[in-house]
């Protein structure tokens, strides 16, 4: 490809709606433009960068067996309503009608359409397994898309989808696809990490997540040692209190706080820290209430809580209900007395005593309250490791990354089996469910990814698998027939030898070249100057910024064996 052909609009300051450096540079660098929030175009080099990941997507896949398909983004209510997801979703579920008044939705993910056709075309064990993916455009509603190609509405995924006999079998796909993203984010250049993960909205049971560390990211991981889980889910010991619990079998006492509502107003009044407080949060579960506790420094854990109480619809209380299940408001609640509702207290409050709770009363705390002796309450562990918490493993304090997440499988079980009815004959002539999994790989996130993890102040140093150009040959003298002569040798060289090769054929100063060709990242340079008299130029690294005089003869040969 010759630049001056080429629609690359590169912007020389970082655009005012731009926060994260991925999006700053993808936009300067001319790969993206926004239509709307959350929606974008993608030009000339985005599609190419995009179409190399799919790419090693595709041969990874096809390596363990998976077949390709391409399923519709518009898909009718009545499926997502079979597998119960049309109300679970809520707004994040694009939906429309059509000119009849029926009701559809824009895709998300498609368990439930492969559900449909494994249901009517799988017949019998010997079918299976099966491995069905896609790469396909998928939609959520997403309320507050930011970060350029990190949150959107519009997004491309790999999905695909495991149909096996008996768990075994779903082990095994399942540790296919772990294998199989390990070799494809490596491939992508990606410094990566797999985590224990929630299956959230998608069901079933264990899941990984794959990440990578960034500022960028809306997600934590906690790390210790060999374990590394999301934070919704993470285990560890607490960091010990702040200051000891008192000695001695006290009595509750009650205490006059007014105004004080807050952990940090409380922990002040009585001039303790936050650990050596209660925290009584009231939450309702599948429509009944319950009182989880947590020491004062720690935060719940939905993911931990809702499993804890079996529930899979879970919110906090109104103030209403609180008011009417309590007779006080929010900061002055706790335990004692409560017979209305289960109580559900965090690990980290077991063995505790004299602590400080909430009095259910109006501007009024108790000191001296110590769990499991002066209320009952189930124990479980509901709460959000924190920066400072001992690893179970290690004994030393874990560390807390913020991370960009780029794929999940989940072992999905018989969810969608049990709900739409998949079946198939077992060796014995009786019907038996097909056990299931999902896979997805964001492709917009590990080109995102890949730039907040490698840049520098000059613009993105993109690994050479997924950049758009491999090697950019830049003559600094345009007038200069032999510089031409030579750069349009190495060129055709670079294609002969299979390079995503660009030929800078701009009428620009030498200078906007080097700029340009930084900003968008292209791994390799070979600029044609004044050296060529004595048969050389210039090899310049992106990543290293390293240059050496290299052959006219023998440049392209050099990149190729580099890549």
């Amino acid at each position: 490809m010759r630049w001056s052909k080429l629609f690359i609009p590169t912007l020389r300051e970082n655009p005012a709606e731009a926060e994260v450096v991925s999006h700053q540079l993808l936009l300067r660098a001319g790969y993206i433009r926004q239509l709307s929030a959350g929606v974008y175009s993608y030009l000339y080099l985005a599609q190419r960068s995009l179409l190399k990941i799919q790419q090693i997507v595709r041969e990874e896949m096809d390596a363990i067996g998976a077949q390709e398909f391409f399923l519709p983004a518009l898909n009718p209510a009545e499926v997502w309503q079979e597998s119960g997801r049309w109300d679970v979703m809520g707004e994040n579920l694009f939906r429309l009608k059509d000119r009849f008044g029926r009701d559809l939705c824009l895709a998300m993910t498609h368990e439930e359409v492969m559900t449909t056709i494994a249901r009517g075309e799988l017949r019998s064990y010997k079918q299976l397994p099966q491995i069905w993916y896609q790469i396909q455009t998928k939609f959520r509603d997403e309320p507050r898309p930011k970060s350029g190609l990190l949150r959107v509405r519009q997004f491309t995924m790999k999905d695909s989808y495991s149909f096996d006999f008996d768990a075994a079998g779903l082990d095994a796909s399942f540790d296919k696809h772990a294998a199989a993203y390990k070799r494809i984010f490596t491939r992508c250049g990606l410094d990566f990490v797999a985590v224990d993960a929630h299956s959230g909205a998608m069901g079933g049971t264990q899941s990984t997540e794959f990440m990578v560390a960034s500022e960028a990211g809306e997600d934590f991981v906690v790390i210790a040692g060999n374990y590394a889980a999301n934070l919704e889910k993470a285990v560890a010991n607490p960091a010990p209190p702040a200051v000891p619990d008192p000695e001695g079998g006290l009595e509750p006492e009650a205490v006059h706080t007014p105004g004080r509502k807050t952990i940090e107003e409380v922990g002040d009044f009585f001039n303790l820290p936050a650990t050596s407080s209660i925290k009584s949060l009231v939450m309702v579960g599948d429509g009944q209430p319950v009182l989880a506790l947590l020491r004062g420094d720690h935060q719940l854990s939905e993911t931990k809580f809702s499993s804890a109480i079996s529930a899979i619809d879970i919110r906090p209380a109104l103030p209403h209900e609180i008011r009417e299940w309590f007779g006080a408001d929010p900061g002055s609640l706790g335990p004692i007395g409560v017979k209305n509702m289960r109580i559900l207290a965090d690990e980290a409050l077991r063995g505790r005593r004299n602590m400080i709770a909430g009095a259910n009363r109006d501007d009024y705390h108790l000191r001296n309250v110590t769990p499991g002796h002066h209320f009952t309450a189930d124990f479980a562990d509901i709460r959000q490791v924190t920066q400072g918490d001992i690893g179970i493993e290690t004994g030393r304090p874990v560390e807390i990354r913020k991370t960009i997440e780029i794929g999940h499988i989940f072992k999905l079980g018989y969810k969608y089996s049990d709900s739409m009815g998949l079946r198939v004959l077992g060796p014995d002539g009786n019907e038996v469910r097909v056990i299931m999994g999902s896979y997805g790989i964001g492709i917009e996130r590990i080109l995102s990814g890949a730039i907040e993890q490698q840049h520098d102040t000059d613009g993105m140093i993109l690994p050479p698998a997924i950049a758009p150009f491999t090697v950019v040959i830049t003559p600094v003298n345009l007038a200069d027939a032999a510089q031409q002569e030579a750069a349009n040798s190495i060129y055709q060289s670079c294609l002969a030898l299979g390079l995503d090769a660009l030929l800078d054929d701009r009428d620009e100063r030498p200078g906007v070249k080097f700029k340009d060709a930084d900003l968008i990242g292209i791994p390799y340079r070979i600029t044609i100057g004044k050296k060529l008299s004595k048969g050389f130029v210039e090899l310049v690294t992106r990543k290293t910024k390293a240059s050496e005089d290299v052959s006219v003869t023998e440049a392209a040969g050099i990149v190729r064996s580099r890549v």
